[in-house]
């Protein structure tokens, strides 16, 4: 499968040339013009690399990488700047970028550090095929999900939760994090509709007496993990 690259740029020329390059190396390539849609767009599917700009309007890069880091996802982060400050790429380094190239760059630069950064990036839960969590088995590729002997039917969206607590054990999941990966960055359903598809995931789970796994950390969120 070809890695998918994520980028986020207000420029045009940038765009149009990344996304032509990298996709004449052979990437997948997926583009927005301000963080805002580039947050959302990632929310909805992670991608292998992100090539982020620094200086975007309304949501600049550093508030795009804080927030997907916050909402747990790994992807490894190249920023782009105009600005050569070391305060500016510290405080990028900070926030969770991987690496930092300073505009105008080489695109020969720029592809070597895409190929480095993907060569380390983390190894992705789904690549196995399958998930396990004591008992609780999930096969990815075929969606189908099994506590022991027991066959689990989930829906759509059971089985995209159960699967972000899967890929995350023993992680404390903050509602926010949550909300953001499953129903969107800017979801604006039923305030408990986490609650309520928690409940149903417990109950499924939790069916003929097995003990519950998916925790309820008061004032933090949930996590995936045995009784303690």
């Amino acid at each position: 499968m070809r890695p998918h690259i994520m980028v986020i740029d207000d420029d045009e020329k940038i765009i149009s040339l990344l996304r032509r390059s990298l996709a004449f190396e052979g990437y997948e390539v997926t583009t927005a013009h301000d963080g805002a849609e580039g947050l959302k767009q990632l929310m909805a599917r992670q991608a292998d690399l992100v090539i982020l700009d620094v200086m975007m309007p309304h949501v600049d890069g550093w508030e795009v990488c804080r927030r997907l880091r916050e909402a747990g996802i790994v992807s490894p982060v190249l920023m782009l700047t105009a600005r050569d400050d070391v305060q500016d790429r510290v405080r990028g380094l900070d926030m969770g970028a991987d690496d930092y190239l300073v505009k105008p760059f080489a695109l020969e630069e720029l592809m070597a550090r895409v190929r480095a950064l993907l060569r380390r990036r983390p190894e992705k839960p789904e690549e196995s095929g399958r998930l396990r969590f004591e008992d609780l088995v999930m096969d990815v590729d075929s969606r189908e999900t099994s506590r022991g002997e027991r066959r689990i039917e989930l829906t759509a969206k059971e089985f995209d939760l159960l699967r972000l607590f899967m890929e995350n054990p023993k992680r404390v999941l903050s509602r926010d994090q949550i909300m953001e990966r499953i129903w969107g960055f800017d979801f604006s359903g039923e305030s408990n509709v986490l609650e309520v598809y928690v409940a149903m995931l417990r109950q499924k789970l939790e069916e003929h007496g097995e003990r519950r796994i998916i925790q309820t950390v008061r004032g933090a969120g949930y996590v995936l993990k045995g009784d303690s």
